[in-house]
């Protein structure tokens, strides 16, 4: 853990938002945006010290309904079966919401843009962030994810049966052996993972806060988030795309079509990699980013951010 810090009254919402930092402000900002039932702590630090050794400072931080943000515990209780088949009268929040957290957040650290790196669901909403707040991004990264069209980027039906098809899991000692089974069905078969450094995170995670029904809910709002497809083709913002060949979680149709929907955008497929950040692709991954970084610096330095018109 770094120095975990709380920023008060954080955006529309109003919400608390648990935050953490490496590297020197004074080099651009890049906002680490988690996924779904993820922490701030998923990131791996030796990821985030890739990062800070390319001269970049690092923001990641827990979104609503996870770690030590605010938990929206007096929301409707989630009916994810339901949001699925159309019903999404059970959603809390969506996307756009999450958004304007993360944005409240570079207000309170007095940020006036940030180069935005999204994982999985993270993905989905550092997306949107670059819609509706594009002058506060500067680049965006979109790992793993997609754009919301569920005929791309969706779980093969093996691996929800291997994630979702088992016991309900409670303990400590349940959540953290699920974490090191699950990495064996999302993991990256060329680049293996260190598996006690996979429990000791999801320990960690479990002991900073265990709600299956926040994930629930999160998972609610992926669903009323609906298609970015078209909103996508506007976005004029230097963007990488990312996603592992051997992703079983998020198939990468929806890397491809994220890259397809926003103009300029740069696709890199990795083949070996699934639905996770091993250790074997830290650099790499890390060199990426920086590389897009440098592009959003260069446009920052010229003209600010802008929106295409809608075609």
């Amino acid at each position: 853990m770094l120095n975990e810090q709380i920023a008060k009254d954080v955006g529309p919402a109003h919400l608390d938002i648990a935050w953490e930092q490496l590297g020197d402000p004074k080099h651009p900002t890049v906002l680490l945006v988690m996924g779904l039932a993820a922490q701030l702590v998923n990131w791996p630090l030796g990821f985030l010290r890739a990062l800070v050794a390319r001269e970049l400072h690092v923001v990641r931080f827990d979104n609503r309904d996870s770690g030590h943000s605010t938990h929206m515990r007096d929301a409707p209780t989630p009916d994810l079966p339901a949001a699925l088949k159309g019903d999404l009268s059970s959603a809390s929040y969506t996307f756009s919401d999450m958004a304007a957290d993360a944005v409240g957040l570079l207000d309170a650290l007095k940020i006036d843009a940030a180069h935005v790196v999204g994982a999985s669901m993270g993905g989905a909403i550092a997306q949107t962030i670059a819609l509706e707040h594009p002058t506060r991004v500067r680049s965006l990264t979109t790992m793993m994810s997609t754009t919301g069209d569920m005929s791309v980027g969706q779980a093969h039906p093996e691996t929800m049966k291997a994630l979702f098809g088992g016991t309900p899991v409670r303990t400590r000692e349940e959540v953290v052996a699920r974490a090191v089974r699950h990495l064996a069905v999302v993991g990256s078969p060329a680049f293996p993972a260190d598996l006690a450094s996979v429990a000791e995170i999801a320990g960690l995670a479990y002991d900073r806060d265990y709600d299956e029904v926040a994930i629930a809910r999160q998972a609610v709002a992926s669903v009323a988030s609906g298609d970015r497809t078209p909103r996508l083709r506007t976005l004029d913002v230097p963007t990488l795309v990312l996603h592992g060949l051997a992703d079983t979680l998020c198939d990468p149709s929806g890397g491809r079509a994220t890259a397809a929907a926003i103009p300029g955008a740069e696709l890199v497929l990795i083949d070996g990699m699934g639905h996770n950040l091993p250790p074997g692709l830290w650099e790499r991954i890390a060199d990426h980013i920086a590389a897009i970084v440098r592009k959003g610096e260069a446009r920052a330095a010229g003209t600010a951010p802008r929106r295409l018109e809608s075609r």
